[in-house]
């Protein structure tokens, strides 16, 4: 039975031979992040890890931009939270750029942007998260927060200086200036600058090489061993993960078949599946309490 496809208002989604693409789709506002987008990108992150079929994840941007950022319709009172939400003074809420991509964090399929046009705010910090990150050369970006009197957001705090290192990350957000595609590139933003024409047609080649040739199961475990051990205190907590994934993957149907085919020098079919075959020594889906 086939997974039924999700349906958005600020997105578009489709799922192709184990790649699923979803386009933020406001092209008239160049793709502006809203409440709206924010509870329909958790929502297709929840479908993309729930769907068997899908063995990898593009984000893209329809129209010349990426993300131009939050919405900025409530003018000066965008980011007052005791206006829009009603929270009293001193009292936290939470950022809905960090609950999305908190959300990516805990992907259990890996996550490629294709960074179209313009990206700043929101537009580039929802980015951080994402494990491989392509460009148009059109592409631009600005950690533009304090510029507009605001500071960071979306985690990226955390996210930002694990990408492109501390000096880089304080830089761009004390300056809050946009920058082009070529010092992305440099600086470690991105890994390729890619012709307009020519960006999702690579993003996908990427895809297709993750989804054609790695077990699904492997990939889900490498993603969050990695991303959860860059943060960790001693390289003794990668050791003890470490030794359990690999003692839980040595004893799986899918390191047979990898094996079995290699020998035989024919393509891997991994039995496992990633909705139900996910180790029990871990809770993949952690996340600790918003205090």
């Amino acid at each position: 039975m086939s997974t039924p496809v999700p349906s958005f208002e600020t997105l578009q989604y489709a799922v192709e031979q184990g790649v699923a693409t979803i386009t933020l789709h406001r092209p008239d506002r160049l793709n502006a992040f809203t409440p709206r987008m924010m509870e329909e990108l958790i929502a297709a992150f929840d479908a993309t890890d729930a769907d068997d079929d899908v063995r990898a994840v593009i984000v893209t941007g329809s129209g010349r931009a990426f993300c131009a950022g939050a919405d900025l319709a409530s003018g000066g009172a965008t980011f007052d939270y005791e206006k829009r939400y009603g929270t009293g003074k001193g009292s936290a809420h939470r950022d809905g750029g960090g609950r999305v991509t908190l959300r990516i964090f805990r992907s259990l399929k890996p996550v490629i942007a294709a960074v179209n046009g313009a990206a700043v705010g929101i537009g580039v910090t929802m980015q951080l998260p994402m494990d491989i990150r392509l460009a148009s050369t059109d592409a631009r970006f600005g950690f533009v927060f304090a510029r507009r009197g605001i500071t960071p957001e979306a985690a990226s705090s955390w996210f930002l200086s694990r990408v492109v290192g501390i000096s880089t990350a304080l830089e761009w957000c004390y300056t809050g200036r946009v920058f082009g595609a070529q010092e992305a590139l440099e600086r470690g933003l991105v890994r390729s600058l890619h012709a307009p024409e020519d960006l999702l047609p690579a993003a996908r080649a990427l895809a297709r090489e993750i989804a054609d040739n790695a077990a699904p199961v492997s990939v889900a475990i490498s993603r969050q061993m990695i991303w959860r051990m860059a943060g960790a205190s001693h390289p003794m907590e990668a050791h003890r993960l470490d030794s359990r994934a690999i003692q839980s993957r040595g004893q799986s149907a899918d390191v047979k078949e990898g094996v079995d085919a290699f020998l035989e020098k024919r393509p891997a079919s991994f039995p496992e599946r990633v909705s139900r075959d996910m180790p029990d020594f871990y809770d993949w889906g952690s996340e600790p309490p918003f205090i």
